[in-house]
């Protein structure tokens, strides 16, 4: 491991650290140190999450009778037992007159309060009563992250159903399929999606998708089918809704896993599970009252409902910009709303980087970023830091059935451009090697149990999924899959390398296709690549394919021997090159994931 893989860029002041949400809860507890803060959030998990429930001001009916139930079974931990609450409740916190949003939506500006947020979100759940829709009902969300998508959230929520998520960038099919493994009763749609100068159909793919009653934002006259509402006229009445009380188990949110083939994981979340997201967001991104959060994402994936509860139970305000993030309108829209914390996935931050379109904008408001999806280049995260004068990167990894993320950073640490810094509090990993015992590099376990972690799937086996065949810990304790491949750099720091099922074997080695990849960026033109390994025919190694994706006007028709080359010092003289293969864009999912398995289907086919 070279030295520049640990070398900082950016180094926490004395104020930084003295006013840091973990630098205060430490205090509260008598601890000196993160390190030691973290050592004993993961030895003591029902204390650590009681104390974070009281911190983050958490709202029960009736409180639960213990945090964790006794005998602790992590494959199943049974959280808050007797607790009643709607998790709504705990977002309207702030004084009424304090910002929940700051909005762009079609060139338009404008800001909501908490009380008006509230009120819509009141008139969303009546809505849905006056339609004979009543706790357990599922309501699907298909459309970009907008006001209203964000009240509909809340207002399906208040009114005791559940959301089904679904990303509007999907095609008819795959929001056929999620409506049927999900059992929606409804769906809220919007008319269309405005993408850069685009105009793209949404509610004639729900349509054709085959859709239960729609509520339609925005619909165009005479566009809509024979029961279908507009937004306006669904609205119920202006009166406060009461929360509908549910149990700390009973399902809040259906979203589903990116489902690269076959059909996707259907996960569930409960009125739980935001108590992990705010809490992420409280200790590891320093988010507080008053902060704004932007997150370019929709409800479809993960961050869009986490970004909800990071902001809204943290008493912080969420800014909404609903159309392509990769023009400077976007970025005008960051400095326009003051944003304090920005989050991205990699391939965004390349694409300014590239283009240059967030230059000489005022982005001094900023404190934090925050990457996630993907792994990171450091090139592309220290251009990103200098953006706002050099300010840190909180990378972030988790996923859907977490709830949030086990390994990330703090503002307390210094910050290593692409690197993790710390487990998730409240939790811990352990890196394990093809044997077994615990290395430095390998696949990275999980060390449950914790707020947050799933406890079923709708249409796979949790158990099989998760825990079968998994290797004890060092310490003999249940590990739990999840299926990323990390190497710790030394210190507190780690590196991720992509999914365990993108590493691959080349002569009896094992490597990441991330690791080749940042090899070829950058390299003759190349602005992205994809690296597969496929079967050799008649046994034997299997053959390396390389993807590449090329700047504008680039010629990579002679990059293979720069590529071969580059792979060969940079990595592994073993390493051997069979094909470069140009592409005009790699595929990828809705969450912006390479799909590697369409490129192996793509070449073997090929």
């Amino acid at each position: 491991m070279t030295t520049s893989s640990i070398v900082p860029f950016w180094k926490p002041d004395s104020d930084t650290i003295a006013n840091a949400n973990v630098t205060r809860f430490a205090t509260e507890l008598g601890i000196d140190t993160y390190e030691d803060l973290h050592r004993w959030s993961a030895e003591h998990r029902a204390e650590f999450w009681e104390k974070t429930i009281d911190r983050l001001g958490i709202v029960y009916r009736t409180a639960p009778d213990e945090i964790l139930a006794r005998p602790v079974e992590p494959r199943a931990p049974r959280w808050l037992p007797g607790a009643r609450l709607n998790i709504v409740e705990s977002c309207f916190l702030a004084e009424s007159a304090a910002t929940a949003v700051v909005f762009e939506h079609q060139g338009e500006r404008g800001r909501l309060t908490y009380g008006q947020l509230e009120a819509l979100v009141d008139r969303v759940a009546h809505g849905l009563h006056q339609l004979g829709l009543h706790r357990g009902s599922r309501v699907a969300i298909a459309m970009p992250m907008t006001v209203q998508a964000v009240a509909g959230y809340l207002g399906i929520l208040k009114a005791g159903c559940v959301v089904v998520s679904i990303a509007d960038s999907f095609a008819a099919g795959e929001i056929r399929t999620r409506l049927e493994i999900a059992g929606a009763d409804a769906v809220i749609t919007q008319g269309a999606v405005h993408r850069g100068r685009r105009i793209l159909p949404m509610y004639a793919k729900v349509l054709e998708a085959e859709a239960p009653r729609a509520i339609v934002v925005e619909p165009e006259p005479g566009q809509l089918r024979e029961g279908d509402l507009d937004w306006e006229e669904f609205l119920g009445p202006t009166d406060p809704f009461e929360a509908v009380e549910v149990g700390s188990d009973d399902y809040m949110n259906i979203l589903f896993s990116s489902g690269t083939t076959g059909e996707p994981k259907a996960i569930p979340w409960t009125h739980l599970t935001p108590i992990k997201a705010a809490s992420d967001a409280h200790f590891h991104h320093d988010v507080r009252a008053g902060d704004v959060l932007n997150w370019p994402t929709n409800l479809g994936w993960m961050m869009g409902p986490w970004l909800i509860f990071a902001a809204l139970v943290n008493r912080a305000t969420i800014a909404l910009f609903d159309d392509a993030p990769t023009e400077r309108w976007f970025g005008e829209f960051v400095q326009w709303a003051g944003v304090t914390m920005l989050g991205v996935v990699p391939s965004l931050v390349r694409t300014w980087r590239e283009t240059e379109c967030m230059e000489e904008l005022n982005w001094s408001r900023i404190r934090t970023f925050s990457s996630t999806g993907e792994a990171s280049n450091r090139a592309d995260m220290r251009y990103l830091m200098s953006l706002a004068g050099g300010r840190p990167v909180i990378e972030y990894c988790g996923g859907t059935e977490v709830g949030g993320g086990y390994i990330t950073g703090t503002v307390v640490q210094p910050c290593v451009p692409a690197a993790f810094s710390t487990p998730a509090l409240g939790l811990d990993v352990v890196i394990l090697d093809e044997t077994g015992e615990e290395a430095e590099v390998g696949e990275l376990f999980l060390v449950p149990p914790s707020i947050g972690f799933s406890a079923e799937l709708l249409n796979r086996d949790h158990d099989e999924e998760y825990y079968t065949g998994t290797p004890p810990g060092p310490q003999g304790q249940q590990l739990r899959r999840h299926g990323d491949y990390f190497t710790h750099l030394g210190g507190p720091y780690y590196r991720a390398s992509g999914r365990v099922d993108d590493t691959m074997n080349l002569g009896g080695i094992k490597v990441s296709s991330a690791e080749i990849e940042r090899v070829a960026i950058g390299l003759g033109g190349v602005r992205e690549a994809a690296a597969i390994a496929v079967p050799a025919q008649g046994g034997g190694p299997s053959k390396l394919i390389i993807y590449v994706v090329g700047e504008e006007d680039a010629d990579l028709t002679d990059i293979k021997d720069e590529i071969a080359e580059a792979v060969r010092s940079q990595l592994n003289p073993l390493f051997k090159v069979h094909s470069v293969i140009p592409i005009e864009a790699l595929p990828r999912t809705a969450s912006n994931k390479v799909k590697r398995r369409d490129l192996r289907d793509h070449y073997l086919e090929g």
